[in-house]
């Protein structure tokens, strides 16, 4: 670490052990990268189950969202956005027999939509998305390696943190359906 590193972590409360900064070069930063075993719960999409799929009642989730790990403390796709990695990990979910969940992410307006993959056995997975706001999609289809788009039934969705922040045009301050009837807190 050079001296004026150094003297900047110092200047932010860093002790002078601590590791080089993180996050772009930010003193004072907390570094949240793909290697990190406990990322910051801020930053988790709770995957909240449709309960359209029978053996998906009980099934929760989470998407653990951190920056893909860079030399440079993020990582940016070739139009400037931050990539981010997504660990995906679901619970009490029941096997699927003659297809798979395929996992998908999508803008909120559903005009893009990228598929990250197929859940393994222990249903898991990892993958990269690199937009600042986004829906996560996990559907059950019968042939996954063919589909381009979910087409079979949407088993359990989530929605990233910046994806909640919207404009309350629409929202009266008496409005009947908050987002939360819709599973989003």
């Amino acid at each position: 670490m050079s001296f004026a590193l150094l003297l900047v972590g110092l200047f932010f409360g860093a002790s002078p052990e601590a590791a080089p900064l993180g996050l772009g070069g930010r003193a004072g930063a907390v570094a949240c990268s793909s290697a990190d075993p406990n990322p910051p719960g801020y930053y988790a999409i709770d995957l909240v189950t449709t309960r359209r799929v029978p053996g998906s009642g009980r099934a929760t989730g989470v998407a653990d969202v951190t920056f893909k790990a860079s030399p440079f403390g993020v990582s940016l796709s070739p139009t400037g956005e931050y990539v981010y990695t997504l660990s995906i990990a679901i619970d009490d979910l029941a096997p699927a027999r003659s297809s798979a969940y395929v996992v998908w992410v999508t803008t909120p307006d559903l005009q893009r939509v990228e598929k990250i993959g197929v859940l393994d056995d222990t249903h898991r997975i990892r993958g990269d998305v690199a937009w600042n706001k986004f829906l996560v999609v996990i559907s059950l289809e019968e042939q996954p390696e063919a589909v381009e788009r979910w087409s079979g039934p949407i088993v359990l969705r989530g929605m990233s943190r910046s994806g909640m922040m919207h404009t309350m045009a629409g929202h009266g301050p008496f409005s009947a359906e908050p987002c939360a009837t819709y599973g989003y807190p």
